[in-house]
């Protein structure tokens, strides 16, 4: 189990099962989002994640047409997105996971509008859109 919440403490959150496909992603609105280099973010199955408190704390923005990020509308702190077209899951910002996470990331994504001030290194692969065989 891992728990969560934002900077201000109004939105708490538990998962109930493994954090999968984690990445780095370097997308135009992953760097607005986050205020930074890149967002890493794993996906939950919907089933596993429960928020404990402050949900009405949460408001969503949809930065694209069936995708909505849930932020805390107190703090700011960017805590999941949704995508119409996979309502069985969610998209968790994993700085806002408290709970040491056992999984690791998988992928550098959207490379090719990274910061040009950023230098990614490491290991991890590079894609300069979604990496392979990721269902949209």
């Amino acid at each position: 189990m891992y728990s969560g919440g934002c900077l201000c403490g109004a939105v708490q959150f538990e998962i109930h099962g493994p954090i999968n496909h984690i990445v780095h992603c370097h997308c135009s609105q992953c760097r607005k989002v986050q205020g930074s280099a890149f967002a890493t973010n794993g996906i939950v199955k919907l089933k596993d994640f429960n928020i404990l408190s402050g949900e009405a704390e949460m408001t969503a923005y949809e930065s694209t047409p069936g995708q909505k990020k849930y932020f805390c509308q107190i703090c700011g702190s960017p805590i999941i997105s949704k995508t119409d077209s996979k309502p069985d899951e969610v998209r968790i910002r994993l700085g806002t996971v408290s709970s040491d996470i056992t999984e690791r990331p998988m992928a550098h994504i959207f490379t090719a509008s990274k910061a040009n001030w950023d230098e990614i290194t490491g290991n991890l692969p590079q894609y300069e859109s979604y990496e392979p065989n990721r269902v949209k």
